[in-house]
């Protein structure tokens, strides 16, 4: 791997008698890394089950290193959504800023969905998760990860910060910026982003970043707090777009960061006028951590907090008789004034929130079927956010049997030795050791897959 000159003169002049440490590491192998979803399985259950040799990373309690001849992106805990896998240093910034059940909060840039899925868990389906991306293709797959997380109290956006500034002002208690950056932390991972460091370099973000940041700070409750982070090296991106935000925002303070093995202060020295507060940033690098390169500044705003309000329930409440049906077979109740209805889709809206009508949503709440002529069909989103003891009609698999991946790939499958009666019909949660992986429509001894289309495995 070729290093820009300009990058190497820079990478010199930060780190000093360290750059020879770190242009090793930069020759090394990446770590892979995945963290363990607890909202669908503790890390002690985990571990117990894992099929993979996984080594703990130190600095976030529920992530740990794979080695590379493993492959759990092809295993149906996978899809079961036991973990997500996401590159180490990747997984601190959620782990800095943990939002607690009931609290309203907003990932601004949240695509693929590691930092986003990680929040969800954390909130226990209480409060709401805002998760945007400004490309509709990037929050698609957002979307995707956090239903696969079994995330119910959720809106996936698509919008720029700027909208959503204006539709929530001052809303949220927590929020999370993985600021677009000139990517210098990933060069050893994505050796492709050199060529796009040497055409743009870290000044054509600069600007993108403040005014990211500004827009995130006016979506702020008082007494909030805002995690900035980035995957760059470059003190313009970092320090300095702390130190304008402190210049120009009164009303936020830097919060100091509880430092873990390998992590390094902020460098106020690095930029012109930086106050010594900025000391109280990280920066990881790949030589003092096994992970890639990160920045991250936790701020808070200033003032008096909020009272929480609570959310006014829906007028004119509608019933859906062909829904009833199905969720008399669930432990699940469902509170009709939190159902949402488009275009014959039923959604079930997170503490009653109404989806502001100029806002560009992916998804509002989860899923929860389709309304057809005779009849409502479960989604895929609400199969992954049941647990198997809220249904009365349960299919479960062992990881080994060669059913579970036929279903994975969408086809149908035999389940004379089930035991089930002719007669009994429908749907039925199809789960691999008890944790749910879609649903299946009985009809005699054969299960006709319903596993959503764009999920299979190819």
């Amino acid at each position: 791997m070729r290093l820009p000159e300009m990058f190497v003169k820079e990478m010199k002049h930060i780190l000093g008698q360290e750059y020879e440490l770190f242009e090793k590491a930069m020759r090394e192998k990446s770590k892979k890394g995945l963290r363990i979803h607890r909202g669908k399985i503790s890390v002690e259950e985990f571990l117990k089950k894992s099929p993979f040799f996984l080594e703990s990373i130190p600095y976030v309690e529920n992530g740990f290193y794979y080695q590379e001849e493993d492959t759990p992106g092809r295993h149906p805990y996978y899809s079961a959504g036991l973990y997500y896998i996401q590159e180490p240093s990747a997984m601190v910034p959620a782990s800095l800023l943990s939002p607690l059940p009931g609290d309203k909060v907003l990932d601004l840039c949240a695509a693929p969905g590691g930092k986003a899925t990680e929040w969800g868990s954390q909130l226990k389906g209480e409060g709401v998760l805002f998760a945007n991306d400004i490309s509709s293709s990037r929050a698609k797959a957002l979307l995707k990860n956090l239903e696969m997380a079994g995330i119910k109290n959720l809106f996936v956006t698509a919008e720029t910060p700027e909208r959503l500034a204006a539709s929530y002002p001052s809303y949220f208690d927590k929020i999370l910026i993985d600021a677009p950056c000139s990517g210098e932390g990933m060069f050893r991972k994505e050796n492709q982003l050199i060529k796009s460091w040497e055409k743009k370099g870290p000044k054509d973000y600069k600007d993108l970043q403040k005014e990211i940041l500004s827009y995130g700070v006016s979506m702020l409750k008082p007494k909030g707090k805002l995690l900035y982070s980035t995957c760059t090296f470059s003190p313009e991106e970092n320090e300095g777009v702390i130190d304008f935000l402190l210049k120009t925002n009164p009303d936020m303070e830097l919060l100091p960061i509880n430092k873990k093995q390998g992590f390094s202060c902020g460098r106020p020295d690095l930029i012109k006028g930086g106050g010594e507060e900025l000391k109280r940033c990280i920066r990881l690098y790949p030589h003092s951590i096994k992970g890639e390169g990160h920045f991250m500044a936790l701020l808070q705003k200033k003032g008096r907090e909020m009272k929480k309000k609570e959310s006014s329930p829906f007028h004119n409440i509608q019933r859906f008789p062909k829904m009833d049906g199905f969720f008399s077979s669930l432990s699940w109740k469902i509170d009709p004034s939190r159902i949402f209805e488009k275009e014959g889709y039923l959604y079930y809206l997170p503490d009653k929130e109404v989806p502001k009508k100029s806002i560009r949503y992916l998804r509002t709440g989860l899923l929860l079927g389709e309304e057809r002529k005779n009849t409502f069909v479960p989604s895929q989103a609400l199969a992954m956010a049941l647990k198997p003891e809220e249904c009365q009609k349960v299919l479960s698999f062992n990881p080994e049997d060669r059913r579970v991946i036929k279903y994975l790939k969408g086809e149908t499958i035999d389940i004379s030795d089930k035991g089930l009666p002719l007669e009994d019909k429908g749907y039925y949660l199809i789960c691999v050791e008890h944790y749910p992986l879609g649903f299946g429509k009985k009809l005699g001894h054969q299960l006709k897959n319903k596993y959503e289309l764009g999920w299979r495995w190819t």
